[in-house]
Order: structure tokens, then C-alpha cells, then sequence
């Protein structure tokens, strides 16, 4: 029986009442009550892991099903999963069941829609558990049970662009975005700038699908970009299998998104964009284990981190790729792990002619500027769709 059918029976019943740049602590500690000394349990460690789609979608909820597979390894630790729960309150149903009937005490709502209201809902129902959200900017009025992680693939989204760029024969390349979100959105704007950076005059043509998963719209959106003359195809959607594969049908290169997509897409896969949130959970787990929490300050409300801590990584380069190509990755990447490369920085244009970045300003990843970005840069062919 479906967890959900099981929850809504109980419901009816009334059976429910009402750091160094890896750890980014960006709640003030004086905010937060702190034990200096949590006692670890002996109980195993009961956490639920919840995914918008299904676990094998050759996409994002993939990769959270392999990163929650690094915790399946850890002792100590019991796991329950559902995949394809909708951004409804369908979530807060399996949210709840995991709680009351699994005795979870650890969740992972993976999926940005699932966040407001859904899991504050449950945050404020159950103060003991503690949540666990990416990619969700990070304010002082929510329960201090909800933590926030951030795997940011702005970096490996920069030198996919420099791929994409120096591979394509076009000098056009194809975006599709599914929500234009400010994650998405920072991602789509460093793809381009990666881009422009080794070929200027480049163009980037966005489409807006509306959705995480609309593979009708996926496949029309793929379609039109190469009819536009597009020769490199990459998006942000959940599942970039209809985008990879009908660029490979028709000649076109593509660049991946989520996981490594090289097999479905042997000759014109370029590279991708990988998350790594195995390195997240399982460091996660361990604090917890050792009796660390959000609430007694053990574990800080925001972790952040990129290509230099491992928490996100560039696919293998595929075929297609040049050895001057990868030779100007590798030093782009390099620039990125020192520090002396900067992706945002002034001045920088929109696609509408405004100034977004004044000169001699420059925003490091996890600046809260970027976090409210809503704005396609200069190059960018289409529209953000926020206003």
C-alpha cells in the first residue's frame, strides 16, 4: 500500500496531533542554543529521503538517489525513501508517515517545491526533527529544526560553457530552463558567461518549458532551438534524457545536467554537470550521529560549497571534445580553485541593456545578490519570466 494511502487513514483516525567554505554557518550564533558537548545515540539513525520523481530519471532525482546511496553505507543508519511524491500535500503525507510510522528523526525533502509551506509545515509540527532542504535561501523566522545545503553548480556550469563554446560550429547554443527560478537562473547566466568568455560574440538561445519534467515540451523546445541553428544543447530540467538524446538523433552535441549522461548520447555528448550529494549526506550524517543538531548548534543552518570542497563536479569529457578545448577547462578550473577567476563580477549587462552588476563589484557564489537573481545576463536570447 502506498505510504500516502496509509497516512491519510491515520489522519482521519486523528493519530496525529497538531568555518572554512565548506561549513557556512550564515545564522549568527548568538541565534542559536548551544551544547558543547552532545552525547551521541545508539540507536540507529532513522532518515528519510523523498524525490519529486522517480529515482532512475537520468537526472536530478537520480543524483539524489546515488548521494543518499553513499549513506546507505554508513553504519548506524536506517533509510526510508518515496520517489515521485508531487509538490502538494501529498509531501507533508509522506512526511508525516515517515516520522510516525518509520520514527525518522532526520528528513531530506530534496525538491525545491517542497519547501514553503509544505516542510515548514512539518518543521513547526514536529520541533524534534530535523529537515533538510537545498538550494533555499536561508531567513531568521523559520524553526531553527531546518537547515539548508547548497551545492552550487555555478562553476562547473561556467566551464560547460566553455566546452559548449569552443566545440560549437554554429556559434549558437541552447538553454533550456524549466522554472526561472534564481538557481536556475545563476546557472543559465554562468553557462553563458563560461561561454562568452572564449568566444564573445557567442549567443545562447533560453526557452521556458514551465516545469521540472514536461518532456512533450522538452522535445518541441530541443526541436526548435536546432531549427533556430543551435549545434550544442543543455538545459536545467529534471530529466535531461529527451534534451541529450534528440540532440544526438540529429547530429547536435549536448551537455549533461544532474549525473553523467555520457551512455545515452555516445557521440555527441560533450560533458556535464554533476552534483556530488553523497559528500553532502554523509557528512551530515555523521555529525548527527555524533549528537550534533541544528538546534543544540552542532550543525549549522547553512552548509555551502562547490568545486573545491567536492560538493558538485564536471562530467568526463566525451569524444567530441578537443585537447585545446579541455587544455583551456583545466585552466579556467584552476583559476576557479584559487580564487582568481570570478564569474560575476562588474560590470555586466542584462539581456534588456540594464547595468545588474555595477564595475568594480564583484559577488562571490553564496552572496545574497545572486540568491534574488532574476535577470538573464547580456547574450542570453530570451526571458527570465520573474516579472
Amino acid at each position: 500500500m502506498n505510504r500516502r494511502t496509509v497516512i491519510r487513514g491515520l489522519l482521519a483516525a486523528g493519530a496525529f496531533g497538531a568555518s572554512s567554505r565548506l561549513w557556512i554557518g550564515c545564522t549568527p550564533t548568538s541565534n542559536i542554543a548551544t551544547n558543547p558537548n552532545p552525547t551521541p545515540s545508539s540507536k540507529p539513525l532513522e532518515i528519510g529521503f523523498i524525490y519529486v520523481g522517480p529515482k532512475d530519471d537520468y537526472g536530478y532525482n537520480q543524483s539524489h538517489a546515488e548521494g543518499k546511496a553513499t549513506v546507505d553505507k554508513l553504519s548506524g543508519v536506517k533509510i526510508v525513501e518515496e520517489a515521485s511524491v508531487p509538490e502538494t500535500t501529498a509531501a507533508e503525507e509522506t512526511m508525516t508517515n515517515m516520522i510516525k510510522q518509520d520514527g525518522a528523526t532526520v528528513l531530506f525533502p530534496t525538491s525545491y517545491g517542497y519547501f514553503n509551506p509544505h516542510s515548514l509545515k512539518i518543521a513547526r509540527e514536529f520541533p524534534e526533527v530535523q529537515l533538510f532542504h537545498p538550494n533555499q535561501p536561508y531567513k531568521d523566522e523559520y524553526p531553527k529544526n531546518v537547515g539548508f545545503y547548497f551545492s552550487d553548480l555555478v562553476e562547473p556550469a561556467y566551464l560547460a560553457g566553455i566546452v559548449a563554446a569552443l566545440t560549437s560550429k554554429t556559434g549558437k547554443l541552447g538553454f533550456i530552463i524549466p522554472k526561472p527560478i534564481p538557481v536556475v537562473l545563476r546557472e543559465a547566466n554562468s553557462f553563458a558567461l563560461g561561454a562568452q568568455s572564449v568566444k564573445p560574440n557567442i549567443v545562447v538561445q533560453a526557452i521556458v518549458t514551465g516545469d521540472w519534467s514536461l518532456p512533450v515540451k522538452e522535445a518541441e523546445a530541443a526541436n526548435s532551438l536546432l531549427d533556430q541553428g543551435a549545434d550544442v544543447l543543455t538545459g536545467r530540467v529534471d530529466n535531461m534524457k529527451v534534451i541529450i538524446t534528440t540532440a544526438e538523433k540529429r547530429g547536435a552535441f549536448s551537455s549533461g545536467y544532474h549525473i553523467n549522461q555520457a551512455s545515452l548520447a555516445p557521440k555527441g555528448y560533450l560533458t556535464g554537470v554533476e552534483w556530488n550529494w553523497g559528500k553532502i549526506y554523509s557528512t551530515y550524517v555523521e555529525m548527527v550521529k555524533a549528537g550534533k543538531t541544528l538546534m543544540n548548534g552542532g550543525i549549522p543552518h547553512v552548509v555551502a560549497g562547490g568545486l573545491k570542497e567536492d560538493f558538485c563536479k564536471l562530467s568526463p569529457f566525451g569524444a567530441s571534445v578537443s585537447a585545446e578545448t579541455k587544455k583551456a577547462v583545466e585552466a579556467a578550473k584552476a583559476k576557479l580553485l584559487d580564487g582568481s577567476l570570478a564569474i560575476f563580477k562588474g560590470e555586466l549587462k542584462d539581456n534588456k541593456g540594464n547595468v545588474v552588476i555595477p564595475s568594480g563589484k564583484t559577488y562571490s557564489l553564496q552572496d545574497p545578490q545572486l540568491q534574488k537573481m532574476d535577470w538573464l545576463v547580456e547574450g542570453i536570447l530570451g526571458d527570465a519570466g520573474t516579472k
